[in-house]
């Protein structure tokens, strides 16, 4: 199992568990993902979740570049294996407290994108990798700029591997809610996590939903165009694949 699922006193601990490949989603994990939201939707057992990736080095790092995923040659048959790896994806309303260690990049929004709030420990850092390797940041970018102000997600998702947000600079433009240290970061998550689980499953789920719609039409929208973009902007995968081997070690972190 690459996927580690907890359940205790209401609340459901979700784990990404490849520390040695920085927490990248692999189509096996992905699979499990799917599967751990769709069984919370109808478990009275669970009431709230908290997702985190295993080790200090990353809460994840998208998808594992090691994965073939044969692309369609039409531009309106994109297969994405990270599309619905979210709870949102999954019709899941039930809470999620991201607790962010380490790495989070690319694919990681998927999850992020769809989480209610986060809280990051003081060695957490974001970036979106997609421009330096010749992609285009379209799910990604979108989830985020429902997140953060629109000159910083720009910022992100344009400076590609040479900068990256680090917890502090995320707090602050409101990506994530608390900066904790490293040895606090699951205890906090879970202490956040128990106090939402002791209420009526009922309103928190309805008050999530409510949160949700509120931005809901303009994120519908915008996804539906992602596709287009990724199909028009991408390089072939073997010029990606160069890119990415080439790819430089520095990067600033601001």
């Amino acid at each position: 199992m690459t996927v580690r699922v907890e359940v205790k006193d209401g609340v459901a601990l979700v784990t990404l568990d490849r520390p040695e490949r920085h927490n990248a989603i692999d189509l096996q994990t992905a699979d499990q993902l799917r599967g751990a939201w769709r069984d919370f939707r109808t478990s009275d057992e669970v009431r709230a979740v908290v997702l985190t990736g295993a080790g200090e080095q990353a809460f994840c790092t998208g998808i594992d570049r090691s994965v073939d995923v044969p692309q369609p040659s039409s531009p309106y048959s994109i297969d994405d294996p990270l599309l619905d790896v979210g709870p949102k994806a999954a019709d899941l309303w039930k809470p999620v407290i991201a607790a962010v260690n380490g790495m989070a990049c690319g694919g990681a929004f998927y999850l992020l994108g769809e989480s209610e709030f986060l809280i990051a420990s003081a060695s957490a850092t974001f970036f979106d990798p997609h421009t330096t390797y010749g992609m285009v940041s379209a799910y990604e970018a979108i989830g985020m700029a429902q997140r953060m102000p629109f000159g910083e997600v720009a910022r992100m998702s344009l400076m590609g591997t040479a900068e990256r947000l680090s917890a502090v600079r995320a707090h602050e433009i409101g990506l994530v809610s608390e900066v904790v240290a490293a040895p606090d970061l699951l205890d906090t998550a879970l202490k956040a996590a128990a106090v939402v689980a002791s209420y009526p499953t009922e309103a928190v789920q309805g008050t999530v939903r409510a949160v949700w719609s509120a931005r809901e039409a303009a994120r519908a929208q915008a996804l539906a165009g992602a596709p287009h973009l990724i199909a028009l902007g991408n390089l072939p995968p073997e010029r990606q694949s160069e890119l990415f081997t080439a790819r430089g070690r520095e990067f600033r972190t601001r």
